[in-house]
């Protein structure tokens, strides 16, 4: 339940990624069709993530989880384009959150064995 949040949560601030400064020509920052392709990624989670908790479906969960991890892809570049500092950082945080709530939503759920009798 916790990672599907994270994702959740992520989700949403990819969704709103279009709503933020674009860079003009010539300065550093995503091209247009990456910011278009990261809002569509979190519209994708937000309702893939609504629909694991509305119908408890493990298919929308993957669902969620596959929009994530095709936003990190988005975000690997920055590594290798000559970003700044700051932003590497930032990068590196939204991969590591990333694939943390990935992780954490579609690991099992944990249960406990019920107590025999006599024990």
């Amino acid at each position: 339940m916790v990672g599907l949040l994270l994702v959740g949560v992520l989700g949403l601030l990819d969704a709103l990624t279009l709503l933020g400064p674009t860079a003009a020509e010539g300065e550093v920052g995503p091209p247009v069709e990456v910011l278009v392709l990261d809002t569509v990624l979190g519209v994708i989670t937000l309702a893939a993530v609504v629909a694991a908790f509305a119908r408890r479906s493990r298919g929308a969960v993957r669902v969620a989880a596959g929009a994530r991890l095709l936003s990190v892809l988005t975000v690997v570049p920055a590594f290798f384009a000559g970003m700044p500092a700051a932003v590497i950082g930032v990068a590196a945080v939204a991969v590591l959150a990333n694939v943390a709530g990935v992780y954490l939503a579609l690991a099992p759920a944990r249960r406990t064995a019920p107590a025999r009798a006599g024990e």
